[in-house]
């Protein structure tokens, strides 16, 4: 969870850096938002497909630990960015690190869990989505404004750099430390193995793995499909938010950062835990497809409270709409991930977890940054509209949730009930 959290201190810093890049790189919304997301996910959606098998047949915490060392590193290089090519590239970078975490984590976890508990762990596990924004969101936006009161800092090799630039070096060095944590961890055991006549332990090859996920296909599609609009809420106001209460209300990137941060902390994390509890809790009580079902309250909230928040004149009622608001939109991320952990046998759980985080990624967090400023830009030409074009964004991916995740139920607790018959090993 600390290790999540650190990877998104550094994807979400950049929201607080809009203005300042936009400045000096030149840069139109619609660029910032491929910055924000198709830069990010590009590589970060790709490369977690070999990453996953070599989760599913290797240490994971070596992976993870390779993971942290290669994006904090490319974090820091996005200071040294003198035009939007050269960000761009590192942005890809800082993807190419933190695919390596999430496949190898969801495994892992899943061996040191019961499937009754599981939903709430990996909900804790994923809470660091959330932590990262909201300290992203607070200490970049501490560092923005303290350092406001100068326009460059001179450090060595580096020489002159100015504020934005030294945000990202104070989030990119911490993360060697994080190296050295992920080796406190204990690899698992590996539990729930598909098995020979033999009884041994069997070796799956890459058709092997693709059969058994289209005996599944149904329910990996629907909930890949449906987390993409999911997450398409969280990245469009992740991205976002800042900008709007900066463009909306004149809020510093500071007094944005720290009220975002706090709310996003409070809100989110209680969220996300609360829905991991009542997944689970659902589950014991027999209902197969309880994470699916808190996808569905949560998509329903998410689409009634997002929209007005976004479009109101008042920063007060803006984030007073923002706690049930986030609460909402975080209580399925969690027990959404776990739900393909309780449907696949070990041998492929690092690897269909990189094909949700593939489908996930290359719709979600590609088009939920990108629309808002898509919107902004060609829609209704004009920056001060914002709130809108991510209200309108959150409102059709809420209501496209609606549709996908009730018509996985079936399919789901087909495969569910499958995979109990599947003694632990």
């Amino acid at each position: 969870m600390l290790c999540y959290t650190l990877s998104f201190v550094d994807r979400q810093i950049l929201s607080l850096l809009v203005a300042p890049i936009k400045r000096d790189l030149s840069i139109s919304d619609t660029r910032m938002g491929l910055l924000q997301g198709f830069a990010f996910a590009l590589f970060y959606t790709f490369l977690g497909l070999p990453i996953g098998r070599l989760a599913d047949r290797f240490s994971r915490r070596n992976l993870i630990a390779s993971g942290i060392f290669l994006w904090s590193v490319m974090t820091a290089l996005c200071s040294a960015a003198r035009s939007y090519g050269f960000l761009f590239l590192a942005r890809v970078g800082v993807g190419v690190g933190e695919a390596a975490l999430s496949p190898s984590a969801f495994s892992l976890i899943a061996d040191y869990f019961p499937p009754e508990r599981l939903a709430s762990a990996v909900s804790v596990y994923s809470m660091g989505i959330f932590m990262g924004s909201g300290l992203a969101l607070i200490v970049g936006g501490t560092i923005v404004d303290s350092v406001a009161h100068f326009n460059t800092a001179i450090l060595p090799v580096l020489g002159e750099v100015t504020a934005w630039r030294l945000a990202f070096l104070a989030i990119g060095a911490p993360g060697v430390l994080f190296v050295l944590l992920i080796y406190t961890v204990r690899e698992p055991l590996r539990r729930r193995l598909l098995r020979a006549a033999d009884g041994q332990v069997r070796n799956l090859t890459l058709p092997e793995v693709s059969a058994q996920v289209l005996l599944r296909w149904q329910s990996v599609a629907g909930i890949s499909v449906g987390m993409v609009f999911q997450s398409m809420c969280t990245y469009a106001f992740t991205a976002w938010a800042p900008a709007f209460l900066q463009r909306s209300y004149g809020w510093t990137a500071g007094q944005s950062g720290r009220a975002l941060g706090i709310v996003v902390l409070a809100s989110c994390c209680s969220g996300m835990y609360v829905g991991g509890l009542l997944s689970d809790r659902w589950q014991r009580r027999g209902v197969s497809d309880a994470p699916l079902r808190v996808a569905v309250w949560a998509a329903i909230g998410t689409g009634l409270f997002f929209p007005p928040s976004l479009m109101t004149s008042s920063s007060k009622i803006s984030l007073i709409l923002f706690v049930p608001a986030l609460f909402c939109m975080a209580l399925p991320i969690g027990c959404i991930f776990a739900s393909l952990q309780l449907i696949l046998p070990n041998q492929i759980r690092g690897q269909v977890s990189a094909v949700l985080l593939f489908v996930l990624n290359l719709g979600g967090l590609s088009l939920g940054p990108l629309l808002p400023g898509v919107f902004n830009d060609y829609l209704f030409h004009s920056e001060k509209m914002l709130g809108t074009s991510v209200a309108i964004t959150i409102g059709l991916a809420s209501l496209l949730q609606l549709i996908i995740f009730p018509a996985t139920y079936r399919f789901y607790v087909r495969d569910y009930k499958v995979m109990q018959n599947l003694k632990a090993s």
